[in-house]
């Protein structure tokens, strides 16, 4: 895997101690393992199923035990969605560019771009990050995408991620939350929009992906209260984000406190 110069140590008659491995990469090498290794159910012999997504409907086929792998799906074979004659799935209310990256998913263990381990530097990165000219690419990388109703751009990956969740893909939904921690330079509104949707279309119960927006809002704080797409929003309102939001802020300014309080008593 790596090349190295002979020494002394190395000579035959002396044991070589293995390198210990950090948590953090044996944890990245599990992940690596589980995309080299994608979630496809078995020999792709089951019948082809029909799925019908969209309001201007597009249609798209998959096998169904690769469907199988969805809770969702394998209630839906079952239910109200499913014509048994002619082998058809109706989601009206998906989007196809959405759904299209839920169905490489399914067959492949990731979607474009793919997370790829450098082992150079020892870190994940996104497929074609580094050479968007790389011959075989798809060009350049897109983490934004359109969705009817959603009032302009809205991040990829937490849109794949809230699909995820409605289709019981929880290893998607660490998939797509571990590739959106890997954008950047994205604008205001389009995190803004986006936390809104993350709200809008998670459950309350929801622990990664709204957090991650608290988070990423309170880091970036400097940038955020200068903003006047951060104070229309704010004073538009309508969502759960800011109240959570403002207790994070609360917890933020709590554990400042705290370390400041254990070198030098003081209250605020």
């Amino acid at each position: 895997m790596f090349k190295r110069s002979f020494h002394s140590k190395d000579r035959a008659g002396k044991s070589v101690r293995p390198s210990k491995r950090s948590f953090r990469q044996d944890q990245m090498l599990k992940l690596q393992q589980k995309l080299d290794s994608p979630p496809v159910g078995s020999t792709l012999t089951s019948p082809i199923i029909t799925l019908v997504v969209g309001r201007e409907p597009r249609i798209f086929a998959a096998h169904e035990d690769v469907l199988s792998l969805s809770p969702f799906f394998t209630a839906a074979l079952k239910g109200q969605f499913y014509e048994s004659v002619a082998k058809r799935v109706a989601l009206p209310d998906e989007d196809p560019q959405i759904f299209s990256c839920i169905l490489e998913y399914l067959y492949k263990g990731d979607y474009y771009p793919r997370l790829l381990f450098n082992k150079r530097r020892a870190s994940f990165e996104l497929e074609d990050a580094q050479g968007l000219q790389i011959l075989g690419g798809r060009g350049s990388i897109e983490s934004t995408v359109e969705i009817p109703g959603a009032g302009g751009a809205l991040l990829k990956d937490t849109v794949i991620y809230c699909a995820a969740d409605r289709y019981g893909l929880d290893e998607l939904k660490r998939l797509a939350l571990r590739k959106q921690g890997l954008q950047s330079g994205i604008t205001v509104d389009v995190i803004l929009r986006s936390a809104r949707f993350a709200y809008d279309n998670t459950p309350d119960s929801d622990s990664k992906l709204r957090a991650h927006y608290l988070a990423l809002i309170i880091r970036s704080r400097k940038t955020f209260k200068r903003s006047g797409t951060m104070q229309m929003e704010m004073e538009i309102g309508g969502s759960k984000l800011f109240f959570d939001l403002f207790v994070a802020m609360c917890n933020h300014v709590d554990d400042i406190v705290d370390i400041g309080n254990s070198r030098s008593p003081k209250t605020i």
